[in-house]
């Protein structure tokens, strides 16, 4: 389902303020993929978490490799625009919303602001291919798209995303969702109360 809203998942984000965004800011190079980004507030909600917490210079290293299926052919123009409705914003906190939105030519439309639009990169991509955007994500997301998939397409889509993260890099699931017993030994849970969980091997 392409519908969201931005900040839809803060426990999400603020586990990875507090546990991931610490082992980034020393890095030259932060890859970060977001598959089944949607039309875009999931990246973008990253993307401003990581602005607020690691400092304008060192956002410059960040890139988010946003990526979906895309039946529908929009999603690349949406994101690349920055441009959304504002019954999608309304649960952005409001010292966030004023710093990163202002309003755009379309009455109820806000913009994102594009020092956070430029670190967002939208490719179209089908997970089941198995092939990874990169090999050297320190991040991975993927929420709302693995309950869609059978347990055999689950495990290789996982196994995939473990080769293409860096060792000890992240990743971060739907809180109803579960490593499956056959990958356990490849991830380590971070926080008991999240399901954010960092590559071992």
């Amino acid at each position: 389902m392409a519908f969201t809203y931005f900040f839809r998942d803060r426990q999400t984000l603020d586990m990875i303020r507090k546990h991931i965004v610490p082992r980034l800011i020393s890095r030259r190079f932060i890859h970060i993929w977001d598959a089944g980004c949607a039309m875009g507030p999931e990246p973008y909600s990253l993307a401003i978490t990581l602005r607020e917490n690691m400092g304008k210079m060192i956002f410059r290293n960040v890139k988010i490799h946003a990526t979906d299926i895309d039946n529908s052919n929009l999603f690349k123009k949406i994101i690349q625009n920055g441009v959304y409705p504002v019954e999608q914003l309304r649960r952005i906190p409001h010292d966030i919303f004023t710093k990163y939105f202002e309003p755009a030519e379309q009455p109820d439309y806000f913009i994102i602001t594009e020092d956070i639009r430029k670190c967002i990169e939208f490719k179209k991509h089908d997970l089941l291919t198995l092939q990874p955007v990169r090999k050297d994500n320190i991040l991975i997301v993927c929420k709302n798209v693995l309950l869609h998939f059978s347990e055999k397409e689950r495990i290789d889509v996982i196994s995939m995303f473990h080769e293409s993260l860096e060792k000890d890099g992240f990743f971060v699931i739907e809180q109803t969702q579960k490593i499956p017993a056959e990958l356990e030994g490849m991830f380590e849970r971070v926080v008991p109360n999240a399901q954010v969980f960092r590559r071992v091997n």
